[in-house]
């Protein structure tokens, strides 16, 4: 060993610097790959099996010894210039410092992982606030790092920034508004995981499945996904369908179109008839005696029909939908259910139904809606009403052939 030593002392100073620097960066790059190679073995019993982010805050931290032995075992290199040894000293610490900076964001990491793992995360996410975090570690590890490399204290430039003050508000005024947002979104449980959101100005309408601070991330129906700025759901409109996803029910609006050409009164013998329609039979029961009870008080010997109360069609045919909506066993019985009628329009009478499904599953719900006005639209002419519908181009030539028939049938025999 003295037989080596006295060789390498016999050695240019150059060569000695030389073969000192790579002696030590082999050295450090040894003791990497045995700390990730025992260390991190040796720590595995005692890390989450389930998550490969607490192996990575492990390897980051444990880059700090490699980092250690460069800034200490310069100083054995012999012949190193004094603004190298300097300047090497100054690069690890740096690196020190980032590499603890990439261990601790990466257990914020892990902590986002272990809080999503429990039931009230979906409504309370923390990855923003951990975010928050994240840039307070990097902006502190960039001081620290900085500082170490022009060998000043931090205190001078946390002093410096004051100056800086309107620059760094002007440079985060993105976060800053985000992190408001971030807050206000969560202490108001306006937003969580999986809510589906509307908000046609951003082109958005669907499921929310990321919330980070400065994003929204909406997955759309299209499966297209739409990244929405996070303060912009505090300062802009959007709707959430979480109500009604957890109320079991979704509400049907929508209306008939009905002709009024075809409201008319009902004779006794049509309303006899109706009693063929199982649903209308206790309505009609009911409405028959007073009916019966009124005109017997009011008229007072009257017997002309235009002083009588008597059945319309259309409101026989509302008295219809409103109970076979009841007897419908698709539809939500402890929710709001009426039929009414609208104002009239230049395209007809609107009676619109108003009604909640037992189900809010999407697809369940459309066929839920389909049945019911297939139904109905079928059923209307028994109440002889017709929908309103514009003239087509068939309607137009149906009527053109029906009078040119007509004409060639009047016109005189030759």
């Amino acid at each position: 060993m003295q037989t080596l030593l006295a060789q390498f002392a016999q050695l240019a100073p150059a060569l000695q610097t030389l073969i000192g620097l790579v002696v030590l960066g082999l050295v450090a790059f040894a003791v990497d790959w045995l700390l990730k190679l025992v260390l991190v073995r040796l720590a595995a019993p005692f890390l989450d099996p389930r998550s490969k982010i607490a192996d990575r805050a492990v390897a980051r931290l444990a880059k700090v010894i490699p980092l250690l032995i460069v800034s200490r075992g310069i100083q054995l290199v012999p012949f190193v210039p004094t603004d190298l040894d300097v300047m090497i000293v100054a690069v690890a610490r740096c690196c020190i410092v980032l590499a603890v900076a990439m261990a601790i964001s990466k257990g914020l990491d892990y902590l986002d992982e272990l809080y999503r793992r429990r039931p009230e995360a979906r409504a309370r996410p923390i990855k923003g606030y951990l975010q928050v975090l994240k840039i307070v570690v990097y902006c502190a590890a960039a001081i620290l790092g900085i500082a170490v490399l022009i060998d000043q204290s931090p205190l001078l430039l946390l002093s410096g920034l004051g100056a800086m003050a309107a620059v760094l508000m002007l440079v985060f005024k993105d976060t800053i508004l985000s992190l408001v947002a971030s807050v206000q979104l969560s202490s108001n449980d306006m937003l969580r995981v999986g809510d589906w959101i509307e908000m046609p100005g951003m082109n958005a309408d669907g499921d929310v499945i990321d919330i980070a601070l400065h994003t929204v991330k909406v997955q759309n129906f299209d499966k297209t996904i739409t990244t929405i700025p996070t303060h912009k759901l505090i300062s802009d409109s959007f709707r959430n369908w979480r109500g009604m996803q957890e109320s079991g029910g979704r509400r049907i609006k929508r209306s008939l179109q009905i002709d009024q050409n075809a409201i008319r009164f009902l004779s006794d013998e049509e309303v006899a008839d109706l009693q063929r329609f199982r649903v209308l039979q206790p309505y009609l029961a009911a409405k028959n005696a007073e009916v019966e009870d009124w005109n017997a008080r009011e008229l007072s010997g009257d017997i002309n029909p235009v002083n009588a109360r008597r059945f319309t069609n259309i409101g026989m045919f509302r008295a219809y939908v409103t109970q076979w909506l009841k007897a419908f066993p698709a539809l939500h019985d402890s929710m709001t259910l009426m039929v009414r009628q609208l104002p009239p329009t230049s395209e007809g009478l609107p009676l619109e139904i108003y009604c909640f499904t037992g189900t809010t599953n999407w697809a369940e719900y459309e066929a839920i809606q389909a049945d019911i006005f297939d139904h109905l639209i079928a059923i209307l002419p028994e109440f002889d009403l017709r929908l309103f519908q514009q003239p087509s181009g068939l309607d137009f030539a149906t009527l053109a052939s029906n009078t040119a028939a007509a004409r060639r049938a009047d016109a005189p025999q030759a």
